[in-house]
């Protein structure tokens, strides 16, 4: 669905408090989240505003946004 939230605590509610604390504690994690929020907040605003971006362009960004959360994942579980 275009305009959709993906922030990390919105895909992960389970995990709120260990996102909120790996943020403050992981440097590398709050890389990967700030990334990845950054990146959502951008994808969203693009798909919100029916801006005008090659399809290749945004399917690469929703590719990367998917890497990131990824990896963010597998942090969480560790």
């Amino acid at each position: 669905m275009l305009g959709e939230n993906h922030s990390l605590h919105h895909e992960f509610p389970e995990h709120h408090d260990l996102i909120d604390k790996l943020m403050k504690e992981n440097m590398h994690f709050k890389k990967i989240a700030d990334e990845y929020n950054s990146l959502d907040k951008e994808i969203r605003t693009l798909e919100e505003n029916n801006s005008p971006i090659d399809d290749i362009m945004l399917h690469e960004m929703k590719k990367k946004r998917s890497a990131l959360k990824d990896e963010a994942y597998h942090m969480l579980q560790a």
